[in-house]
Formats: C-alpha cells, structure tokens, sequence
C-alpha cells in the first residue's frame, strides 16, 4: 500500500474493484490542501480540483469519470450507470448494476460505507455524517441496491474515530431514539457531551438491516494526517474519495 492509496481489505469478489485517496496522490493542489484535494465544494480553484479528478481516473485506470455527487447529509440514494449527467445528483449515496460505473463518496470525516453483493453483480457507495447515518442513508442504500441484505457486504472507510470524535446530547438522543444498544457507541466526557463512535454506530446499523459481512472501520481521519479532516482543518480542509466499480 502506497501512502497515495488505500485498497479495501475485504473479500469482494474478482469484478469489484475499490480504492480510496489520500491527500498524497498525485495531484496539484497547494496548501492547505495538500496535494490531491478531490472536492469542488471546498473552496480551492475548480481547475486544481478537476486537474486532480482527471489524475485520479488515469492513475487508477478508471473505466469510466467517477460519478461524483452533491452530497447533502440526506438520505437520498441514485442508481447510476457509467455516463455523467449534465449536473451532479443531489444524494448522499449511490448504487449500479452496470459494468464501467465509478460511484465516488467525497469525506473529510464522515463516514464512507462501500457495498457489493457476494455475486459480485451489484455496488452501493454512501456518504454516512452522523445526521445521515441516525436518518437511516445505510439501510436506504440498502434497500436501492435490490438483493437481500444477507447477500450484501460492507467495508467501512476512513472516518473520525472516537477518541477524537466529541459531540452534543442532541447527536446521542438521535441515535439512541432509534435503538437504545446504540447507548455503547457513547462515552460521557464532560457535562452534556460524549466521544461518539461512528464506525461502531455504522457497523449496528448495518448489523440491524440484516448485513453481515461487515469490514474495516480501522482509520481515524482526524489523528492520521493522510486525510483531509474537517474536524482538524476546518473549513478549508479538502475531500478525498472512496470508489467502487464494477470491472466487465
């Protein structure tokens, strides 16, 4: 593993293929945003930003330009083939059925939850922030990609764990609203707030729609400066990617 890339550690089958940026890939963005920021919205030059899209697919030997989307911390899932639309769709996940399709996740400490069937003849890519995640953009995902969930795997990306992940009553209750096991992904630090573990938070979700083969969630996004982190650089932090594709 080069420090430019990471590649899923899970047993998808031979015809899904994954990777996931870090700030070091091959691209020309300038500080403070390292050198492959891969976000539109974040606030460097568009021209820098589609420089470093269009390294990515020839780096990556993508068969198709990945199918970016205008996430929205929403539960809105597209089921996307490999040719670009004239806009970005507004959705915090995808899914395909189609050969060529890249689906990319944009984070910077959010969650990114790559799918696929055991067959190998589905993907799904999901972009999880914690007001997604308690709204249900999993199981939605889930659900969009037609295949009962036992058939379905998961690998949890990079996100902000949670020795460095502080968060309000308001972020717990949504959760514990739901299910009141999600109590263990919470520990109390000072006066109404707690260390929240997304990745955990992910894993019972996805656990609960009935997924599981379930991996990854290893990272932290904040303390491991290969990723861009919002939490660490604020507003001017980048994005990187996490992609899925389905090979012929």
């Amino acid at each position: 593993m080069s420090d430019a890339w990471i590649f899923p550690d899970w047993p998808a089958p031979a015809s899904v293929h994954a990777a996931v940026t870090t700030r070091d890939g091959p691209g020309v963005s300038q500080p403070p945003f390292g050198r492959f920021n891969l976000g539109l919205r974040s606030g460097e030059d568009a021209q820098i930003v589609c420089s470093n899209r269009g390294a990515l697919r020839q780096s990556l030997g993508l068969p198709a330009e990945p199918r970016w989307l205008r996430q929205v911390h929403g539960t809105t899932v597209a089921d996307l083939g490999p040719l670009p639309s004239p806009e970005e769709p507004e959705a915090d996940a995808a899914v395909s059925h189609l050969s060529g399709t890249v689906l990319a996740i944009l984070t910077a400490d959010c969650v990114p939850v790559l799918f696929c069937t055991q067959d190998g003849g589905t993907i799904g890519a999901a972009h999880a922030g914690w007001k997604g995640l308690a709204a249900g953009i999993l199981e939605e995902t889930i659900e969009q990609m037609q295949q009962s969930a036992a058939s379905v795997m998961a690998w949890i990306g990079p996100c902000i764990a949670k020795p460095s992940y502080e968060v309000g009553e308001e972020v717990r209750k949504a959760f514990l609203a739901h299910d009141a096991a999600f109590e263990s992904a919470f520990e109390a630090t000072r006066p109404g707030h707690w260390l929240c573990d997304l990745a955990m938070l992910a894993r019972l979700r996805l656990q609960a729609a009935g997924v599981r083969r379930i991996y990854g969630g290893q990272f932290d996004t904040r303390a491991d400066t290969r990723f861009y982190s919002y939490r660490r650089e604020g507003a001017r932090s980048g994005r990187f990617a996490s992609l899925i594709w389905l090979g012929e």
